[in-house]
């Protein structure tokens, strides 16, 4: 679709399609499709008269030209799959052995060869699939990689190679830049005029760049372990501390305290769940790594001198839902570091997902894609950072820093200049629409906006840059924006935010169907302009790329107070737990920052690399070949789980790789396989919906559209894919895509992914990736965290719990433990509430959860305190996390835990058990204050005030009740009261940012919390002194002594 073609709103089950605006006629997307080299994966070149370089004229199995001169010179002189020995070609230097092949000839035109290899290459019409290669490295270890299906350059059609390759095959990790350095080499000697002749390819002339290639042939990322001084400690405490704990439940349960047993019980039933919290905690952060990324090595093997970039293809989708709590000024801050992102400009498109269908939105939209064409030619003309306007101008730091530009200064001011203007254009907009038109909203050629009623109206798609829209003021192309606003109609359940994202799914694999796509959220901006580059490092890798489903940045955040009183950057959990669970199959989806596979969102099971098969010995009888490591009823077993009835569910989760035409045909020798592993059409319907266009580009691997698609028929369908009956009785939301159930859709997302055998990987770079805005105010600060732990709550009670789903798949034990832990959680807010009350009813009732201690019961105490504390310090040294912020994620965990975790619990129940829905309230985004932390001090009436506030107010009581209590009493008492009081501060300063932020600046809290508060202490105490359950009860009476000296 042309960034000229206007609004389009239509409904496929309505028969609508309007176009607002006008149209030009849409030129066709071209897709090219050039067969590729089966061993280093490059492009392989044309002849110079445009035929296709042909390596073996007896079988046509690609290899590139610097490959074939490779093995010719250096390997083994055959072809990996025929075995045959390579003929000398055409402009090819001559080897031992040619002169007794050729006969003496020298170059001559290979008219009959090339015949013969193209018969060969056009014979391979079988079903395309991945093939096995297994092959042997110079020392005799075993390596296996699959080679996919290519496209004959003609015809662009699929092809495949009917059978494996074995041999003595080139390694592609170290012979992966034989291309770069002949070409390289070519036009070095080419500057020197010279010319490239028969026998003049010396290795001894690459010396001066012989560094520089080998460079390109490394991996481009690595593994950095924990450095073992640190990492070993940190082990060995965690083991230690588990053994103490034994002790101490072993002492705690066979020594109860017989004068307050109901405390005791309570106390030690909170204790062990605790116990259980921290070994789900602790355990995956067992094998914590860190990763490292060569952006260099990236650039030389997919952005070489001279040829056309091979990076793959991007789509970002931004999704946001209310401009007036996500305000559209930070959403097109968003999308303007979206676009000046240091990537190839035709390989990004940008998506924007509006469900709310607001008309402010598109007009946002509309002011951004034009206030692009100044900002990003700026941004990449002077490689500034970051790429976001509004951040990068209010930066307080030397912004001539490394700019030797003379234009610079002049440049900024007036760009900064144009921004102010672009904000009041933005700000004006804003103003507009506080207030909505009786008649509705009215577009500017008069035509009332589809979506005036946002619960029901049709879908819409606009097309603002990018594929014939406008350039920048430099005359360059910009990249693709898109508008999208699903169809919604009264009775058909939507699925909030997952639903949206699915959407933009569809609607990418339509328009642009890049292979991997980046998810953000409005408010999270591209900090670092490489960030994409640093996850090409990961899903570009050739040996590691194939198994990854997504990779996670961490998140950052703006506008935090200094001292982060409610631990908005929750630091432990990305730089601790993130890290582990990166060292055992990746770290868990967090909703935004993330780059996807497309094929892991479509619900396929990674690709298995086949192992080699072990060797097996005829010396001994078949029922003994299992104790030589080889197995001889491998064949039969195979062939019984192919003949399964339900072999062909598994394989709908493997790699798509089967053409619209194969499958409607069927395959010679597959057609009367009732059981055959190729889907058919009518299931490829049942499992992605039906959208001819969409199914194929499930198809594409590598992504891009169809050669023949042209934008009117791509949008048509668009439209289709973004109505609201499209997901009935499909896999969406199922099996495929962002996965519904839950209100945190990350979650449960990544958890799916994972349980189907795939990786992620956690990228840290040292300029954070991206950077968002967090809710600093205390009641939204709690209403975020609410929602989290009732979506946690969700999956608990739903069939995708960790705790049965899933065993069949390849998710390992301590990735589920990390999971497992995710969605329970919320339920440690019981046990902590109790525990919290425990210290002020010990105070008020002069009672005790714990005996009298025994010298080695001091012992276990003071272990497991001193184990507690050891712990902590080493996650520190090696996760570089500091006290202060350890100490607010603590603080934080108790005030989370007695407010919103609780409300989360039995909320989940009544939607789960009850039926009752709660609505998705949206974190507003921005400060309405004067000064940057105003909303800190910003305080907002919510009931999940309450129970916190009555914690604190019931411990400072009966703090001073047991002091007062002790003072009248003997100096006797004061012994027993310290533990109280240690108790009940314990769980003061863990709610002391709760207090500062109760009392606000002013001191501006509600009476309302005050009184609610105090009531529920007064009554809870008075209920407690008046029914007492500890005091002994007498039936007879009471006996006292008289006085009298008898």
């Amino acid at each position: 679709m042309e960034a000229n073609a206007g609004l389009v709103a239509g409904s496929f089950n309505r028969n609508e399609l309007h176009v607002f605006h006008g149209h030009d006629e849409p030129n066709p997307i071209k897709l090219t499709a050039t067969p590729e080299c089966q061993i280093c994966r490059d492009i392989i070149d044309r002849n110079p008269d445009g035929t296709i370089f042909v390596a073996c004229n007896e079988c046509g199995f690609p290899v590139c030209r610097p490959c074939y001169e490779y093995e010719r010179k250096d390997g083994d002189k055959r072809c990996p799959q025929c075995k045959t020995r390579y003929k000398r070609q055409k402009g090819s230097p001559r080897v031992d052995g040619d002169d007794d092949e050729d006969g003496g000839l020298d170059d001559f035109e290979q008219e009959f060869s090339m015949e013969k290899a193209g018969t060969a290459l056009s014979i391979y019409n079988g079903a395309p699939a991945a093939v096995p290669i297994d092959k042997r490295s110079e020392n005799g270890d075993h390596y296996a990689f699959s080679v996919p299906p290519v496209y004959d350059g003609d015809n662009a059609s699929l092809r495949r190679y009917p059978h494996s390759v074995h041999g003595n095959g080139i390694d592609p990790n170290k012979e992966l830049a034989w291309k770069e350095r002949v070409d390289n080499w070519k036009a070095k000697h080419d500057k020197k005029g010279g010319g490239i002749k028969d026998g003049d390819f010396d290795p001894d002339e690459e010396d001066d760049y012989m560094m520089t290639e080998a460079e390109a042939r490394q991996p481009l990322s690595r593994k950095v372990p924990i450095p073992s001084s640190l990492i070993n400690p940190y082990r060995i405490v965690i083991v230690l501390r588990l053994v103490i704990l034994g002790f101490f439940f072993r002492y705690r349960v066979t020594n109860p305290a017989r004068d307050a047993y109901p405390l005791w019980l309570i106390s030690v039933i909170c204790e062990i769940w605790f116990a259980l919290s921290w070994i789900l905690d602790q355990f995956p952060k067992w094998f914590p790594i860190m990763r490292e990324t060569y952006l260099d090595r990236l650039a030389m093997r997919y952005e070489r001198a001279g040829e056309p970039c091979k990076l793959a293809p991007v789509d970002v989708f931004v999704s946001t839902v209310d401009p007036l709590k996500e305000p559209p000024l930070i959403t097109a801050n968003t999308v303007l570091s979206i676009l000046s992102m240091d990537y190839p400009i035709n390989k990004v498109s940008c998506y924007v997902s509006d469900d709310g269908a607001s008309m402010l939105t598109f007009d946002s939209l509309a002011e951004t894609s034009e206030f692009a064409r100044k900002w990003v030619p700026f941004c990449k003309k002077h490689n500034i950072e970051p790429r976001a306007p509004e951040f990068y101008f209010s930066q307080k730091i030397d912004y001539l820093k490394d700019k030797v530009e003379p234009s610079f200064v002049k440049e900024r001011r007036a760009m900064k200049r144009e921004y102010e203007e672009f904000k009041v254009r933005i700000n004006a907009l804003v103003a507009k629409a506080q207030k909505t038109p009786d008649e509705g909203w009215v577009m500017q050629d008069g035509t009332p906006w589809p979506g005036n009623n946002t619960r029901d109206h049709p879908g819409m798609i606009q097309v603002f840059l990018g594929n014939g829209g406008a350039r920048d003021v430099e005359g360059n192309e910009l990249p693709r924006i898109v508008y999208v606003s699903r169809e919604k109609r009264p009775g058909y359940q939507h699925h909030k935010k997952a639903g949206a994202m699915n959407a933009l799914v569809r609607v990418s694999a339509v328009l642009t169907n890049a292979p991997f796509i980046l998810n953000l959220d409005c408010d999270h901006y591209i900090n670092n302009c490489k960030a994409a580059r640093e996850a090409m490092c990961f899903l570009m890798d050739p040996q590691l790329g194939k198994k990854l489903c997504y990779v996670q940045f961490p998140q950052r955040f703006d506008g935090i107070d200094r001292h982060d009183r409610y631990a908005n950057r929750n630091t432990v959990f990305f730089d601790i737990n993130m890290k582990g669970l990166d060292g055992i199959q990746g770290p868990v989806y967090v909703g935004t920052g993330c780059v996807f596979n497309r094929q892991a969102l479509y619900g396929y099971d990674p690709p298995v690399s086949q192992k080699p098969k072990k060797m097996t010995c005829d010396c001994l009888p078949s029922w003994c070949c299992c104790c030589c490591g080889g197995s001889r009823k491998t064949g039969k077993k195979s062939r019984k789980l192919f003949g399964r009835k339900k072999s062909s569910k598994k394989t709908e989760l493997s790699p798509p790789i089967f053409s619209l035409e194969e499958i409607e045909e069927g395959i010679e020798g597959y057609e009367d396989h009732e059981n055959s592993t190729l889907m058919s059409q009518k299931n490829f319907e049942k499992r992605f919906g039906q959208s001819p266009v969409f199914i194929a580009s499930t198809l594409m691997e590598k992504g891009g559209v169809p050669e023949s698609a042209h934008s009117t028929s791509l949008i048509k369908e668009a439209i289709h894919v973004i109505s609201c009956m499209y997901e009935e009785k499909t896999d969406w939301g199922k099996e495929i895509g962002w996965i519904y159930g839950s209100v945190t859709e990350d979650i449960l997302t990544g958890f799916k992914m994972h349980c189907r055998g795939w990786r992620s990987v956690y990228c840290m770079p040292t300029r954070p990736a991206f950077k968002g805005s967090a809710p600093i105010n205390l009641s939204d600060r709690l209403h975020q965290v609410l929602r989290w732990a009732l979506g946690s709550v969700e999956i608990m009670m739903s069939r995708h719990c960790p705790l049965w789903y899933g065993y069949g798949g390849k998710l390992k034990w301590l990735e589920r433990f990390a999971y497992t832990n995710t969605i329970v959680y919320p339920l440690t807010s019981i046990p902590l509430l109790a525990y919290c009350t425990l210290p002020a009813v010990c105070l008020l009732t002069g009672k005790f959860i714990i005996p009298t201690l025994t010298n080695l019961a001091s012992v276990w105490f003071v272990g497991l305190f001193m184990s507690i504390i050891a712990t902590g310090i080493l996650e520190l040294r090696w996760s570089g996390v500091s006290i202060e912020e350890f100490w607010r994620n603590e603080q934080f965990w108790v005030i989370g835990g007695v407010s919103a975790h609780l409300f989360a619990v039995f909320q989940g129940l009544l939607k789960v058990l009850g039926g009752v829905d709660t609505n998705f309230t949206v974190t507003a985004k921005g400060s309405e204050e004067g000064d940057a932390f105003g909303e800190l001090y910003l305080f907002k009436w919510t009931t999940l005030l309450i129970p916190p506030t009555t914690l604190l107010i019931l411990n400072l009581v009966s703090v001073v009740a047991g002091i007062s209590d002790a003072i009248n009493n003997s100096y006797s008492s004061w012994g027993p009261l310290f533990g109280k009081l240690f108790f009940a501060f314990w769980v003061i300063l863990h709610l002391y940012p709760f207090l500062k932020g109760l009392l606000g600046r002013q001191n501006r809290t509600p009476t309302i919390v005050i009184l609610w508060s105090v009531l529920l202490a007064s009554v809870f105490s008075l209920v407690w002194v008046r029914i007492d359950p500890f005091l002994p009860k007498f039936n007879g009476p009471i006996l006292q002594q008289c006085g009298v000296d008898c």
